[in-house]
């Protein structure tokens, strides 16, 4: 009988010492709305190296979309978007503007290969036009994240940028189904 009380006990201890699930989570009167900002603020993004987030390569056509699938914030909600991701997006704008202009980029790659007629150079120049809508996707989104986010009027500029996508948009559309290359271009998108 005392073998019988003794496991019995043993047991019960062994179960209250279990660990077992807390729940954390804040009533809407104690404090929901700071548990859900800082939901809302949660990273989406990390640090990538180019040649992981452009969409240079494929085919002409869905630039957009393919910009849209790499940087997945969600843009109904921009004053939700995290510090951190803003800054990805933001280093990620200039690094995809490098990867145009500077050194071992998409104009240096065209004019080697004899220009944007050439055989050679017609599909970096599709290339460089879904280049140019993912560095101008991202300049309108972090423009208006700002804005959400800061409450400061950055319309004219957003309108300006909005343009220039649009354009380079349509551009990408009118080549739909053209081969595209992208540049061995080397930059990431760190803050």
């Amino acid at each position: 009988m005392l073998f019988k009380a003794t496991l019995l006990f043993s047991l019960a201890a062994s179960a209250i010492a279990l660990p077992s699930a807390i729940d954390t989570r804040k009533t809407k009167a104690a404090g929901g709305k700071a548990a859900a900002g800082a939901a809302a603020a949660a990273s989406v993004l990390t640090v990538q190296d180019y040649a992981d987030f452009q969409v240079s390569d494929g085919v002409a056509g869905d630039a957009l979309a393919e910009v849209q699938a790499k940087f997945p914030v969600d843009t109904s909600n921009l004053a939700a978007v995290s510090a951190d991701d803003l800054a990805i997006i933001q280093a990620a704008r200039v690094t995809a503007e490098a990867a145009e202009t500077d050194a071992g980029g998409f104009n240096e790659a065209i004019d080697a290969a004899g220009g944007t007629d050439s055989a050679e150079g017609q599909p970096l120049q599709v290339g460089k036009i879904k280049n140019k809508v993912e560095k101008l996707y991202l300049e309108v989104l972090a423009l208006q994240i700002e804005q959400a986010q800061t409450g400061e009027d950055n319309s004219a500029k957003i309108a300006e940028e909005q343009a220039k996508l649009d354009n380079n948009i349509k551009l990408d559309e009118a080549a739909a189904g053209e081969p595209s290359q992208s540049v061995d271009f080397q930059g990431d998108d760190a803050p």
